[in-house]
């Protein structure tokens, strides 16, 4: 009971930062924010009714005690357990999806009978074993933050508390004439692609601005908020990039995070390179199995970006990322010499190349780079030459351990004090 207690009111103190602070989710308090919310009211994300519902249910199924029930084997089967009955939902929901778009099929509901019983069953399973599932890879997190050195007597604070859910989309906005995110404004999670072009083609004319709808992988809220997965190394490095959000909101840097886009990429910069080493041992500490498998890019909001669909995918080796600094670099240029018009004919003519290759994106423009540019826990890519996130990684280079690296950074007010530090 004190337990929960305790959880409940870190729980109310963190949140309350987070909404005041409308960090990672809401527009920045601008005129232009303003303006791009007159479109987009009627559907927007309600966080508090989310953050309300999560923590009810991890107080009540005390999922923070769970683990220590379990032994190792049996939490990994936990863990694989939830993944294997989530694959099957995934592939369930594709087959009713395809049910209701054949138009061949009559009588769909008929049609989608025994499929939807399946799926019914698999999700009461899946509620059953979500809660034990989520507190093993919470405690899992914690535990390696905890022997890094990024705890308080033993303990992460915040503690590591996450819910995997269906997440909203973010609708970006930037500038024409240069490349600055002005608005970030999360939207309901059930939005068609045909009613992303359409918010996009009204906000883009009604405003002249460059907009795009983006998927996310999660949000820094409390309980931190995380899309569903079945790639066990993708979801324990964002698990850890989230509470770094949560762990720096306590601090000035999160606490700054909207005040500028140097701040912001600071901010994303760090919980990437966060998330990177704090998953990597998660997985060599407890899943050593999967550490022969293919690196992937653990950044969470760029993660479809740089996968390529079901399209053509490349016969000769193309760097996406390469390209995509190229990409960057160059409409930096030709926006910076008034050329708008043209530097969004280059883009679109880039996007073309991407698709050729194997990379299903679907718009690149202003917004697209304003967005994923902010991550740049790797060279190159969608940040061009953008000096932030290098002096981020210098950092990381510089400091004799993550903890070390964490708690510098999240102290600095500017990008001018991570440049001093840094000796630039």
């Amino acid at each position: 009971m004190l337990q929960r207690l305790g959880l409940f009111l870190e729980w109310l103190i963190l949140s309350a930062l987070c909404l005041m602070l409308l960090t990672y989710s809401a527009p920045r308090a601008t005129d232009e924010a303003d303006r791009v919310r007159a479109y987009t009211r009627d559907i927007e994300f309600d966080y508090i009714s989310w953050m309300l519902d999560a923590m009810r249910v991890k107080v009540q199924q005390g999922a923070v005690g769970i683990p220590g029930y379990l032994n190792r084997e049996q939490s990994k089967v936990a863990v694989t357990d939830y993944l294997h009955i989530t694959q099957q939902i995934i592939q369930g929901e594709d087959a009713l999806n395809r049910i209701y778009a054949d138009p061949a099929i009559t009588d769909k509901v008929k049609a989608s009978a025994q499929v939807r019983a399946e799926l019914d069953q698999l999700y009461k399973q899946q509620n059953d074993l979500a809660p034990i599932a989520e507190a093993v890879l919470q405690g899992q997190v914690a535990q390696v933050a905890a022997d890094w050195g990024l705890a308080t007597l033993g303990q992460p604070i915040p503690t590591i508390l996450y819910h995997s859910t269906a997440v909203p989309d973010a609708l970006i906005v930037s500038p024409r004439d240069h490349i600055e995110q002005v608005a970030n404004i999360s939207l309901v999670a059930d939005i068609s692609i045909d009613q992303q072009v359409a918010l996009e083609d009204r906000v883009d004319k009604g405003l002249n601005v460059s907009s795009l709808v983006v998927p996310i992988g999660g949000v820094g809220v409390y309980p931190t908020m995380i899309m569903r997965t079945t790639d066990l190394t993708w979801l324990v490095s964002t698990i850890a990039h989230e509470w770094t959000h949560n762990y720096l909101t306590l601090r000035p840097l999160g606490m700054l995070y909207d005040s500028s886009d140097q701040i912001r990429t600071m901010n994303e910069t760090t919980a990437d390179i966060s998330g990177n080493e704090i998953g990597a041992e998660v997985i060599r500490r407890y899943y050593p199995e999967l550490t022969s498998a293919s690196p992937l890019d653990f950044n969470r909001v760029a993660l479809r970006e740089v996968y390529p669909g079901p399209g053509t995918l490349p016969r000769q080796p193309f760097d996406f990322r390469a390209e995509m600094h190229t990409t960057r670099v160059t409409a930096d240029r030709l926006l910076a010499e008034g050329k708008i018009t043209e530097a969004e004919a280059y883009m679109e003519q880039r996007r073309q190349l991407f698709v050729q290759n194997g990379y299903e994106i679907r718009k690149l423009n202003q917004a697209y780079f304003a967005f994923y540019g902010a991550y740049a826990d790797v060279p190159g890519g969608a940040a061009g030459e953008d000096p932030v996130g290098p002096a981020v990684r210098a950092l990381r280079a510089q400091s004799k351990s993550l903890a070390d690296f964490v708690n510098r950074i999240a102290w600095m007010t500017s990008f001018d004090e991570l440049k001093q530090a840094v000796g630039q």
